[in-house]
């Protein structure tokens, strides 16, 4: 057995997902008390990532589907839960021509996440029943192309987006907390339904759908749900991820949002979610905490580097390809 595989058990076991959940609560605590606001930002962040690629994990990982729809699911949360949490005596003067029956309403953070998670799993059943009957790239194609429907959708429909102007000024109601019960509670989720009837059914789909279909799957039903869990925790995250920044606009959620968490994926893993988790962490961390003060020019040894922007893009892609030839799972991938 290699060292790999050793450590892929390990990660598996009891002992370790309590050894590592007790690490991450005092790391949250230390962190909330002695960490600048920079850090702290860079810290939710990643738990807002966590998210985001554990959930496309569900769809890419385990099922199969390669989804690039998980960006425009993100701003369906996003915008859903930002228009629902706007201070309501706020919104004239921010949504002028918003309906009236809109601009009264001023909802709770959990409910208004309810709202753009439920929002984004009804959008993942309109497409989901004919697009999922596809395969392969012609999928990822049509997938993509709903993030592309919701960009456009977001940057034209001003009366309730502000288009490119974008919505600002959210209120700062999320903290450390949220990011990481949240995180947990869609790993877990994630994990009991892979352990299910369901999960194994996804799995055999990734396998040989024809096979699954012939021992009785029913593999559109199949991916329609893995499809609507990903984007109902996509929706979350997205909807985190707005109220981190305290603005969105379209830009925030192109196609290059997606890419970015398929890089995370396959880094970390695919198949996997202790390979999801260190993908998001890794991807974060590097480029914003070593990458990009490369990139500003630093002092290594009395030699001042010059500035080379777009370096950290450039070290990401030669270490995506790395990966890919000697990990082709990704580095805990099963």
């Amino acid at each position: 057995m290699t060292a790999t595989s050793h450590i892929r058990n390990f990660l598996s076991s009891r002992t370790a997902r309590l050894l590592f959940l007790a690490a991450v609560v005092i790391f949250l605590i230390v962190a909330n008390f002695m960490f600048n606001a920079y850090y702290l930002r860079i810290i939710n962040l990643v738990g807002v990532n966590i998210i985001l690629v554990v959930s496309l994990n569900i769809t890419n990982g385990y099922t199969g589907i390669f989804s690039l729809g998980h960006a425009g699911f993100m701003a369906v949360g996003a915008y859903t839960t930002a228009i629902l949490t706007y201070p309501a005596h706020r919104k004239p003067l921010l949504f002028p021509n918003m309906p009236d029956w809109l601009q009264s309403i001023e909802l709770p953070f959990a409910v208004a996440l309810l709202f753009g998670g439920l929002l984004a799993v009804i959008c993942s059943l309109i497409i989901g029943v004919s697009v999922l009957k596809l395969h392969g790239h012609y999928l990822a194609v049509s997938t993509l192309g709903f993030t592309v429907i919701i960009n456009v959708l977001a940057s034209n429909l001003t009366d309730f987006t502000r288009g490119k102007s974008g919505i600002s000024g959210m209120p700062r109601v999320m903290n450390m907390w949220w990011v990481y019960i949240i995180a947990a509670i869609t790993i877990y989720v994630v994990w009991r339904l892979l352990h299910s009837a369901y999960g194994r059914a996804m799995k055999a789909i990734r396998e040989d759908d024809l096979a699954a279909e012939a021992m009785g799957v029913k593999v559109v039903k199949h991916k329609v749900l893995s499809f609507a869990t990903g984007a109902f925790f996509a929706a979350i995250g997205g909807s985190l991820y707005g109220h981190l920044i305290t603005s969105i606009n379209p830009n925030m959620f192109s196609y290059a949002m997606t890419f970015g968490l398929v890089l995370m994926l396959v880094i970390g893993g695919t198949g996997s979610i202790p390979g999801a988790v260190l993908g998001a962490v890794l991807v974060t961390l590097i480029p914003e905490l070593l990458l990009n003060k490369l990139e500003r020019g630093i002092d290594v040894f009395g030699v001042q580097l010059p500035q080379m922007y777009g370096l950290s893009q450039i070290i990401m892609s030669l270490t995506l390809i790395i990966i890919i030839i000697l990990r082709p799972k990704g580095l805990l991938g099963k």
